[in-house]
């Protein structure tokens, strides 16, 4: 039997703006099984952030029903549903979304703190993440002294640090380089073969493509294609 990280199905949303109504997702039917290195692609405006956010608990649909690890996020309290996002959710954000008064350890360990562990267990694993993605040496930087690329390598062992069922991101390699965008894609390409780490991304860039084995195809809310790769 596969192992379903994440199933949806029938999933709709509907955005309501006054009396306009805008048709986003329209049954959407889904799984993504763990340990995939899964893309979403297709033009602005398709439903590719949508669904992340839906499968993130950052939003709920309008129909149908999604499971993530096995929990029915659709119908969760917000209790339960923050509690779900922070255990076994990680997500990484075009725009890096780090504290900018916390150094990189004190980000990467934000997450591990508000599940409640030791400061020594914090401690082991913010280094061990940041010395897997390349940034062992600048633990002690606060995000205004580093690059964007690094930003963001930071922001992939914040998501990863506390051991997620999933990782989704929304755009990663948006406001990056060509050459960094592929340092990144690397390091979360070995992250997925060596951890075993689920990775679900929206993109516009083709260079993220090159490095998914499963590329879905977003059009007007649909899943217009759904292929993997030889």
């Amino acid at each position: 039997m596969q192992d379903d990280i994440v199933i949806c199905e029938g999933v709709s949303k509907v955005y309501t703006t006054g009396a306009v109504e805008v048709q986003a997702l329209t049954d959407i039917d889904l799984r993504i099984r763990r340990g995939e290195f899964t893309t979403l692609i297709g033009p602005s405006g398709s439903g590719k952030s949508t669904l992340l956010n839906l499968i993130g608990g950052l939003d709920r649909p309008t129909a149908g029903h999604i499971r993530v690890d096995g929990r029915p996020i659709d119908t969760l309290s917000p209790a339960e549903l923050a509690n779900l996002r922070l255990d076994r959710i990680g997500f990484v954000f075009q725009a890096y979304n780090l504290v900018p008064v916390l150094t990189a350890r004190e980000n990467v360990e934000l997450i591990m703190e508000l599940q409640g562990k030791g400061a020594p267990a914090r401690a082991a694993a913010s280094a061990a993440v940041l010395s897997e993605v390349g940034l062992g040496d600048l633990a002690d930087r606060r995000p205004a002294a580093l690059s964007g690329g690094q930003q963001q390598r930071v922001a992939v062992a914040r998501a990863i640090a506390s051991r997620p069922a999933i990782v989704l991101a929304d755009e990663p390699t948006a406001n990056l380089d060509s050459h960094t965008a592929a340092d990144l894609l690397r390091t979360m390409k070995s992250l997925n073969e060596t951890r075993g780490i689920t990775f679900l991304i929206s993109t516009h860039d083709s260079m993220v493509m090159e490095f998914a084995r499963r590329l879905i195809t977003l059009r007007d809310g649909r899943i217009a294609e759904d292929r993997e790769r030889a």
